[in-house]
């Protein structure tokens, strides 16, 4: 998928984007191999809240569903995870 950059919250941020993932036992690193892993044709929009989301496996071959924000800031495309787990 094409972006310029992934945006995590900072320790103290609230919402915290890291700590939510990190809810349901994923890492920061997984969530980038998917992200980096699925091309652009694989964006679909999640059923519960409409937002841009993808399916795909990390590094490890573990399966995720990753639910996203996509913004532009200064030309850049950056990316916002917003939650991130298991997809069976």
């Amino acid at each position: 998928m094409h972006f310029d950059y992934i945006e995590w919250d900072e320790p103290g941020d609230v919402p915290n984007n890291v700590d939510h993932i990190a809810e349901h036992g994923v890492a920061q690193e997984e969530v980038e191999d998917v992200l980096a892993s699925v091309p652009d044709s694989r964006v679909i929009r999640s059923r519960s809240s409409g937002r841009p989301s993808v399916i795909g496996e990390t590094a490890e071959g573990r399966t995720l569903f990753v639910a996203f924000e996509r913004r532009e800031d200064g030309g850049f495309v950056v990316i916002y995870p917003i939650t991130a787990y298991d997809h069976e």
